[in-house]
């Protein structure tokens, strides 16, 4: 008994001699990986430097240890580290982690340097350690499924969770594991929506390293580029991705749309049009979504030519335009004065059930009135009132000149006073002088100064185009004594005259023969067109020596005289 106890104790001190040789052996293994480990992420230094190291921004070493045995000796794990394949990190705080003691992650550039104006999308890949470099720490890996782990970056990073999102990333890194592109994006999106912008261009270099871009990763960068520097970087970016040949391999319409979008906000309506076709030579098909920002840009820039043809094309391709898109292009065609193509574009929406509104009705009765269609601008207006539209100043002045351009005068004037009787809210200056220049043309000199009054005393100022409109109506009438007290009641009122002014009263004198009156006018208003209506009304009235004297005048002011009157001068001259 006694001997079995002995070879007992002997053998237990043997084994108890074995652990620790092999507790040694372990030990300085684990410090020989250690020791390779740091001097691989360039965090061993020299002694001196090393103690002034901050111990917040220096990498875990034990974590980085502990990375690396995961990978090269799986068994070594510790207990109480098996119960989770990461260790979650609660209550986690961007800022705090990030930016204590003034560093700023991957090389500390700020938001100026996104990118370098993205100029770094042409830089070398970056390597594991580059990206490894200057951060906080990385997390234990037991689990080495990349499947896996790519499917924890992408919840950490929908969840917000980006400190934990981007260890994570680094360890896989580490250990030689690559996240797949939809985990990637995940996260470049989280890290642009936290303004980690250098973080995310670190991100989006290892994507491109890796050939795992996606569509939709240009266009996380083109916007967040966009938002930091502006359009003109981000097309540059845009521009330098197509020359490194990856436009027409990952370039969707997606990306197009994205990029026409950043060129709509700044109003780069060619740059665009530019991009339009680039599309058409890549042969990708515009979508809806392309169609409309075109056509918002070309109409918001004034280029209504392009939006009709963007529009041409959406409908070719079997899009239907919806109540926005359709009412822009029935503006545009109303400016290019295509009211065919305006009016059936309106047939088409109130047959797909879109209602127009009353900006759009207007438009387009307006632009049937410019061309003399009184009876469609008038069935449009009655369709306007059955869809529950108001007719507002706009829509009754479009009908009062729409009748005045299709030689109607009177039926404008008649119109004018029924608006005057039953809406008279919706008078102002524009319809008022609508119906001056029907009682101009018809030579109505007392109608046109009652509305002349009816102006003033309703409190809308007195303008130089109405009162000249009232002069021209005493002009026709043949009325010369009444122009000139209209004239000078211009005066009276600080409304000033123009040439305009001068030449329909300068012919009103002559029809009276009130040529002391024409002299004062000429005193006031020394020109050319104003001194050949006179030596024209001279001639035609039989006072030559009149005209002649005149026409002499006029050459020593330097005034040149045109054709007309020349010919008249020379036919006079001859007869003499």
């Amino acid at each position: 008994m006694a001997i079995l106890s002995n070879n007992f104790v002997a053998g237990a001190t043997l084994s108890t001699q074995f652990a620790g040789c092999l507790c040694a052996i372990r030990s300085r293994h684990l410090q020989w990986l250690g020791s390779v480990m740091m001097h691989k992420l360039s965090l061993v230094s020299d002694v001196k430097g090393e103690t002034s190291c901050s111990n917040s921004v220096r990498l875990n070493e034990s974590s980085a240890v502990r990375v690396v045995l995961s990978t090269a000796i799986p068994g070594l794990i510790c207990e109480e580290e098996k119960e989770e394949d990461v260790v979650p990190i609660e209550n986690e705080e961007i800022e705090s982690s990030f930016h204590e003691n003034g560093l700023v992650p991957w090389g500390g550039s700020d938001f100026d340097d996104f990118g370098s104006a993205l100029g770094g999308v042409n830089e070398g890949p970056a390597t594991s350690e580059s990206v490894v470099v200057s951060q906080q720490g990385v997390q234990f890996l037991e689990e080495m499924d990349a499947e896996v782990l790519s499917k924890r970056v992408l919840v950490l990073s929908r969840r917000n969770k980006v400190r934990s999102a981007l260890e994570l990333f680094r360890s896989m890194e580490l250990a030689g594991l690559h996240p797949n592109a939809h985990a990637c994006n995940s996260l470049l999106s989280s890290l642009l929506r936290n303004g980690l912008n250098d973080n995310a261009m670190r991100v989006f270099r290892f994507m491109k390293d890796k050939t795992i871009t996606t569509q939709h990763t240009y266009s996380l960068m083109l916007k967040a580029v966009a938002h930091a520097q502006g359009c003109d970087s981000s097309l540059r970016m845009f521009m330098e991705l197509e020359e490194e040949g990856l436009g027409n391999k990952d370039f969707d319409v997606v990306v197009y749309n994205t990029i026409i979008s950043i060129c709509g906000r700044k109003n780069y309506w060619h740059k665009c049009e530019r991009l339009w076709m680039k599309m058409k030579e890549d042969g990708l098909t515009a979508t809806k979504v392309t169609y409309s920002l075109l056509i918002s840009v070309f109409i918001r820039c004034g280029q209504y030519e392009l939006a009709i043809d963007a529009y041409k094309e959406m409908v070719q391709n079997g899009y239907k335009p919806n109540a926005d898109i359709s009412q822009a292009i029935i503006k545009a065609c109303t400016k290019e004065g295509k009211s065919d193509l305006a009016l059936s574009i309106y047939h088409n929406m109130l047959n797909n059930g879109i209602e127009p509104n009353l900006i759009t009705c207007n438009a387009l009765i307006n632009s049937l009135g410019k061309v003399g269609k009184v009876e469609l601008a008038f069935k449009v207006y009655n369709i306007t009132k059955s869809l529950g539209h108001t007719p507002d100043a706009y829509t009754m002045n479009a009908l009062v000149s729409a009748l005045y351009r299709a030689s109607r005068p009177g039926d404008a004037l008649l119109l004018f006073d029924n608006i005057m009787r039953e809406q008279p809210s919706q008078l102002n200056i524009h319809l008022y002088n609508n119906a001056l220049m029907s009682c101009s043309k018809l030579g109505l000199w007392n109608r046109a100064l009652q509305l002349l009054w009816k102006m003033e005393t309703s409190g809308l100022s007195l303008s130089t185009a109405s009162c000249n409109l009232v002069i021209s109506a005493c002009e026709v009438a043949r009325k010369p004594e009444i122009a000139l007290q209209v004239y000078e009641h211009m005066i009276y009122k600080n409304c000033p005259p123009d040439m305009f002014t001068h030449l329909s009263l300068v012919r009103s004198c002559i029809w009276g023969s009130l040529w002391t009156e024409i002299e004062e006018i000429l005193k006031v208003s020394p020109n050319a067109s104003l001194y050949n209506a006179v030596i024209q009304g001279m001639c035609l009235r039989g006072k030559i020596d009149s005209a002649k004297k005149m026409y002499t005048r006029m050459h020593e002011k330097g005034l040149k005289p045109d054709g007309k009157t020349r010919a008249l001068m020379l036919q006079n001259l001859q007869k003499s």
